[in-house]
């Protein structure tokens, strides 16, 4: 049975499960699927291909094809869209356009932790009614947005499909989707983790907010503020409200991992930052030990969203990007040139930690907390 969010007392804690997210329902059925899905790489065998078994388990899925590796993924945008739709009930201004981009960013930044170069891009655009797409200036963002973010990370952009779902997904709402296929060519360009070891330094790419992770909590936050989504943010050196922060778009780090390997640099492990927080940087089944060093700053609007949602700092880490959104394990002396690379391509980047032998734990010193095996089970 679908969980019931549980309501909190004004002023009380507000935690992810009680915004009707509940990992620890969906997570056992994830590894269930896990195990399913891996019966059948036997019939890869038959058009003589195989699994890269690694993979399993990863971000994105990887298939040894002989020359090459195709990589593949399928991603959906989750409830971002609800907040696009009450902001321009609220402004009259679409943000379709920014909606887009988190959707394809969704797929995208999985695909590339295999190390994959993206390729082609399929949209899922499912409507709870033939009306929605009646809408000319919401339509027109989504398909510029789409085609400015496929531009942005040089993917083409294959088809799709656009069902109206009436009875399925709610009136004048949109379920959106991407699915990704990529290259990893030449080979040794993968990345799964097999050559990651005590040692390797952590390099953390910055997030441009809440991302598309987090949603379901931020809007239940709503309920608490006097001005609702309109609710001017302190802290964020601007007249930005509280909806216009939750909707900066998500960044796109495959021109990141692109110019990274450019500069001849291949990162040994990668994790995208999404649910879970900061627990994906467990997400390697290896024993090993990261340690956290430096902790870059929270952007103005999850500072807002872990003040007035009256979390601790191992609640918002265990649900938020908290400032970074994608994580690179390299050789310690790439570790300060691969800061470079990102920031060259306008992404902010830091060297916050390292790899260390030792028990399977996070160990994020400036905080003073710790995560271990029990908090991150996707396998």
């Amino acid at each position: 049975m679908p969980s019931t969010p549980t309501p909190a007392a004004p002023g009380a804690p507000l935690s992810y499960a009680q915004a009707g997210v509940a990992y620890d329902l969906i997570d056992p059925l994830k590894v269930r699927a896990q195990r399913a899905a891996a019966d059948t790489a036997v019939h890869l065998a038959g058009h003589g291909f195989s699994e890269v078994s690694a993979s399993r388990g990863e971000s994105a899925y990887v298939v040894d094809v002989g020359p090459f590796y195709l990589a593949s993924i399928v991603e959906c945008l989750g409830s971002k869209a609800l907040v696009a739709d009450e902001m321009q009930r609220l402004t009259g201004k679409s943000y379709y356009d920014s909606i887009a981009q988190d959707t394809i960013a969704m797929a995208i930044n999985d695909l590339i932790t295999v190390g994959a170069t993206p390729l082609i891009v399929q949209a899922y655009w499912a409507a709870g009614g033939s009306d929605w797409f009646s809408d000319a200036q919401r339509s027109q963002a989504l398909v510029e947005g789409w085609k400015r973010a496929c531009d942005a990370c040089r993917v083409a952009w294959g088809g799709g499909e656009t069902p109206a779902l009436a009875g399925i997904v709610a009136d004048g709402r949109i379920d959106l989707a991407a699915s990704c296929t990529g290259l990893i060519n030449p080979k040794s360009r993968l990345s799964v983790g097999d050559k990651l070891t005590p040692g390797d330094a952590i390099v953390l790419l910055a997030s441009s907010g809440i991302h598309a992770n987090g949603l379901s909590l931020a809007r239940k936050l709503v309920e608490r503020l006097p001005q609702g989504y309109l609710t001017p943010l302190p802290d964020a050196g601007t007249a930005q409200t509280y909806g216009d922060a939750l909707l900066a778009p998500t960044v796109l780090y495959s021109p990141v991992t692109e110019a990274l390997y450019q500069a001849g640099i291949t990162p040994h492990y990668c994790a995208n930052i999404t649910g879970h927080g900061w627990r994906k940087l467990l997400r390697h089944p290896a024993q090993h030990r990261y340690h956290i060093h430096t902790v870059p700053e929270v952007p103005p609007v999850l500072k807002f969203i872990q003040h007035h949602a009256q979390q601790d700092d191992r609640e918002a880490y265990s649900t938020f990007n908290m400032g970074a959104g994608f994580a690179l394990f390299v050789r310690a002396e790439d570790a300060l040139r691969t800061a470079q690379v990102a920031q060259s391509v306008g992404v902010p980047a830091w060297v916050c930690g390292v790899v260390e032998a030792g028990a399977k734990e996070l160990l994020i010193e400036p905080l003073g907390l710790r995560f271990g095996t029990d908090d991150l089970q996707l396998r």
